[in-house]
């Protein structure tokens, strides 16, 4: 039975990676949302990241479901952007970081991160001349 989770392939883990995105990317805001984005020559995937910070979560629990509440909305809603990603030899990078000051709840995170999704979805169909 295949698990419902984002695989391996499917994130950002380099330390190199995450500074090249955040040194070389364009980056957006979308409600509690700092969206950091990045396109490289690759295999036509996405690769994902998430972080909060410790200014306005002291509590390592607080942070954890945050960044599992993200992944979770990602993972359900990235189909239209991954079939987008995947007739291109492309790779794109995101990473989300909340900045938003309380815990915030499972209804508003899927409505942001479903908003990010739109916003990426529509740049990258914008970008790419063979969508049209």
């Amino acid at each position: 039975m295949k698990q419902h989770t984002l695989d391996r392939t499917e994130r950002i883990k380099s330390r190199k990676a995450i500074d090249n995105l955040f040194k070389d990317g364009r980056r957006f805001t979308a409600g509690q949302f700092r969206v950091h984005w990045l396109t490289v020559t690759g295999e036509g995937r996405i690769l994902f990241g998430v972080g909060a910070g410790t200014r306005h979560f002291k509590r390592a629990v607080d942070r954890n479901r945050i960044k599992r509440l993200c992944r979770e909305c990602w993972r359900t809603g990235n189909a239209e952007l991954k079939q987008l990603i995947g007739a291109t030899k492309l790779d794109l990078q995101v990473f989300l970081i909340f900045t938003g000051r309380e815990l915030p709840d499972h209804a508003a995170v899927v409505t942001q991160v479903n908003g990010i999704l739109q916003k990426l979805s529509k740049m990258f169909h914008e970008k790419d001349p063979s969508a049209s």
